[in-house]
């Protein structure tokens, strides 16, 4: 396996791609939503590889080595030598059949062989835990990791990288295959509940309509206060902790949209009716060591003999750490040490196990760690 790693900005991407030393196979792209020459660029490396599978989706933010930038575009070349891998996608054009669409993506994936699957996918206009659903439904030993597409802090519009084409709406899978390929993974957050636990008295899905009896609305304006002027954007601060069953691990649930109309708020994930849930907000310090533990797991695998990594933040992470956002990074490349390139961006979303072992599910606020090596 060899990996080749950039960073593309505006001004001399040309000549950046061009220096590519290395015959990729697979080529990663984590695009900006306002890099405005994309289509150009995912144009230019067809014809300079033809014989390369593209993928990728836009941001909140593209990491590159230890760097988190915005307006550009996060380029991994990766030359799989003993790994053989399939390309498949899907539209979804009404979000009721984000499960319908997981299942079809996972039954073509599907071979005996079948090692790991990244996915990335619409972050506005798909269910990420439908999707999950659907995915493990089909694959229930099978790794899962990847996100869901971003758009800075603006919730308008994302899009997926599928071979050459640039499109809402859509799923795009790679599913790896063989013994020689070795994976670690790990999604952690690091975020703080506080205040009562609250019961769901009404939901659909992803969208929550009553807490206690009460709109949902009214009383999560109530937790906010002034920030509530601000929603949706200031939702990212303050998501919710949801418990599904008894002893069930808490996942975490970001703010997508609300609606004055009815009084609802619309998550990534869903938020099961006579689920509890409970408000967080953010330790900077914890997040970070969130960071850490995530690297640390993904690491038990590897044993420092990663060759890249792939690292998928939430949105509300980088708005909650602000000039500090490149410590998360820099803390995964100590625990990770020099030798993996690492790439990855900010997300709506995060696909993933909590650690080895674990199932995959829909997260948000987390760090989630993708490890890769060949052996």
């Amino acid at each position: 396996m060899k990996v080749q790693q950039m960073s593309l900005v505006k001004d001399c991407w040309q000549s950046d791609i061009s220096a590519i030393d290395i015959d990729p196979n697979l080529l990663l792209l984590f695009v900006s939503p306002s890099f405005e020459e994309k289509k150009k660029v995912v144009d230019l490396l067809q014809i300079n590889y033809p014989k390369a599978t593209i993928i990728g989706c836009s941001t909140a933010g593209e990491i590159s080595d230890i760097t988190v930038k915005d307006d550009t575009i996060s380029l991994t070349a990766i030359q799989l030598e003993k790994t053989t891998f399939k390309k498949v996608s899907c539209k979804v054009n009404d979000m009721l059949y984000s499960e319908e669409a997981g299942i079809d993506l996972a039954e073509q994936l599907y071979t005996d062989t079948l090692k790991h699957v990244l996915i990335f996918s619409d972050g506005l206009n798909v269910n990420g835990a439908d999707l999950v659903s659907g995915l493990k439904s089909k694959l229930p030993n099978v790794s899962i990791t990847g996100g869901l597409a971003g758009d800075g802090s603006n919730f308008e519009k994302t899009f997926v990288i599928n071979g050459n084409i640039i499109d809402d709406k859509t799923i795009v899978a790679l599913g790896l295959y063989g013994n020689n390929l070795k994976v670690g993974y790990s999604s952690k957050g690091g975020w703080d509940s506080f205040g009562i636990e609250r019961l769901v008295t009404k939901s659909n899905k992803n969208i929550l309509y009553e807490l206690d009896g009460e709109s949902a609305l009214k009383v999560y304006k109530s937790f906010l206060g002034e920030e509530a002027k601000n929603l949706p954007s200031s939702g990212l601060l303050f998501p919710l902790s949801m418990r599904d069953k008894g002893n069930a691990a808490p996942v975490v649930r970001t703010i997508l949209a609300i609606n004055e109309e009815d009084q609802s708020l619309t998550f990534a994930g869903n938020i099961p009716q006579d689920s509890y849930v409970r408000l967080m907000k953010a330790n900077i310090d914890r997040i970070i060591d969130g960071a850490e533990d995530s690297a640390r797991s993904a690491n038990k695998l590897m044993k420092n003999d990663s060759q890249l990594a792939i690292l998928i933040s939430c949105v509300g992470r980088r708005l909650v750490l602000k000039q500090m956002v490149e410590e998360e990074i820099e803390v995964v490349r100590d625990v990770l040490g020099g030798q993996p390139c690492i790439t990855g961006f900010y997300s709506y979303g995060e696909i993933g196990p909590f650690e080895q072992f674990s199932p995959c599910e829909l997260h948000n606020q987390t760090m989630t760690i993708t490890t890769l090596t060949e052996c």
